[in-house]
């Protein structure tokens, strides 16, 4: 088996249904599917399982997070490689093929990630060479091979038994974060990330938090941020990046009232001034532990 491709889907049956079928069309691999349905309340489960009676489906019974749920399927996948995918993609023709030649070709990548492009076929950031905090804690990191930092979670290539090795996204990561944590983790294992540039996926974007307030979403991305910072930093770097971001909000807190009174719409003053609150919020939290 080439390929297992694993999809976490929470509450988008459209969306993951379009996913599996864009994955079923026209890849010249060898592949299983398995999808992880993390307690939906809108019949993911049941519309997977009727429509797409080949794919594996694994059903919680509660939401068990992106990282517990993937590593639940990549104990039972038999490809080379896993494919994590995330259920608000579609993939191009040929694309798994052309992502498997590259990891075949460049045995010193652990994980790789495909070009990601816009519903409206312009191109989205998927590559970064910097991880959160890096401008004080890239000492801390010592040397890392590669130059890319990490590739976008939408879509991830990676050897299966590398990842078995590594135990699969570390689980306190329950969303965001990981897919970084993970890239860090393979080059601390001595392999670079890689980069496919003529494998092609589209994103849709936060299709699963489509009923989370932005303020919440925000909360839950600056935690895995905290987190990323606590695992893979020295105490005294945790505290300059803490010091920056706990200045920085209160700075917003103070300056954006006194915008406020100059504004006849303030729906977007408020949002900010929500996120800077969410923001120290979660700083003094980490500080009393």
């Amino acid at each position: 088996m080439d390929i297992s491709v694993i999809i976490v889907s929470y509450n988008t049956a459209d969306i993951t249904t379009a996913c599996l079928e864009s994955v079923v069309a026209s890849q010249r691999v060898s592949y299983e599917v398995f999808v992880v349905d993390n307690a939906s309340k809108d019949g993911s489960a049941e519309i997977i399982s009727k429509k797409f009676p080949s794919v594996r489906l694994i059903a919680n019974e509660t939401n068990r997070g992106f990282g517990v749920a993937n590593n639940q399927a990549l104990l039972e996948c038999t490809g080379r490689y896993a494919v994590f995918l995330n259920p608000d993609t579609t993939v191009a023709p040929e694309s798994f093929y052309t992502m498997v030649a590259f990891m075949d070709a460049h045995p010193k990548a652990g994980l790789a990630g495909p070009k990601v492009l816009n519903p409206d076929g312009t191109r989205q950031h998927s590559v970064s060479t910097r991880y959160p905090g890096h401008r004080y804690g890239a000492a801390d990191l010592g040397f890392l091979p590669g130059n890319i930092a990490c590739v976008l979670g939408a879509c991830q290539i990676a050897s299966a038994n590398l990842l078995r090795e590594l135990g699969g996204f570390d689980e306190d990561f329950f969303l965001y974060g990981e897919d970084q944590d993970l890239c860090l983790r393979v080059r601390k294992r001595g392999f670079e990330i890689g980069f496919i540039d003529d494998a092609v996926i589209m994103h849709h974007g936060g299709q699963s938090e489509r009923g989370t307030l932005p303020v919440d979403v925000f909360r839950k991305k600056f935690r895995a941020t905290l987190l990323f910072y606590r695992k893979h930093y020295r105490p005294e770097t945790v505290r300059k990046l803490c010091q920056r971001q706990r200045r920085r909000a209160f700075w917003h807190i103070f300056f954006i009232p006194l915008q406020m009174l100059m504004m006849s719409d303030k729906t977007d003053a408020l949002r900010k001034l929500a996120k800077y609150q969410a923001l120290h919020e979660e700083i003094e939290a980490l500080a009393g532990l």
